[in-house]
Parts: structure tokens; sequence; C-alpha cells
């Protein structure tokens, strides 16, 4: 699938790039190139290969999700602009 000039400006557009001549010139050939070794890739019949390995092994052992409020420490909070014994003091900013 070949790209055109005004398909890379366009995507350049949507993003807010600002290219050069020469760096639209090679993002089209670039592109094109990625284009079509995805083509290439889906061409490709997979419907009769096996997974890898089933998705649940890849993540391992997992920590136990459960809540934890370490306390604040002294060199924590020595960096705080404004505080009240153990606790940050920041403005009121809803009435």
């Amino acid at each position: 699938m070949a790209l055109t000039r005004d398909d890379v400006l366009r995507v350049a557009e949507l993003a807010r790039l600002t290219l050069t001549a020469e760096e639209a010139s090679r993002l089209e050939s670039d592109l094109t190139h990625i284009l079509d070794a995805f083509e290439t890739l889906d061409a490709l019949d997979t419907g009769a290969a096996p997974p890898m390995r089933p998705l649940d092994d890849c993540l391992g052992d997992l920590r136990p999700d459960a809540a934890q409020n370490p306390s604040a420490s002294d060199t924590l909070l020595a960096g705080a602009p404004d505080r009240h014994g153990r606790l940050f003091h920041v403005p009121k900013i809803i009435e």
C-alpha cells in the first residue's frame, strides 16, 4: 500500500507536526515500507497455528492488591512549604 505525500502531510497535521520536504519524503517511504510489511503479515494463514503460550502464564506471580498507607517520615515532610504536625497544609480551594 503506497502512501501519498498528501497522506503523510495529513497525518503530520493531525499530530501537530511540522515537517520539512525532506522529512515528508523520508516518512512517505518509511511508512509505505511499514504498511507493506503489515500487508505481508496479513496475507499469512495463521488459522492453524497454536498460540505460543497461554496468557495467564506470562503474568507470573503478582503481589496481592492490598491498600498500603506508609507513615509520613520527617524526610518526606521536610520539603513541604507548610505543614501541621505530620500533615501537609494546603490552601482551601472549595468554598
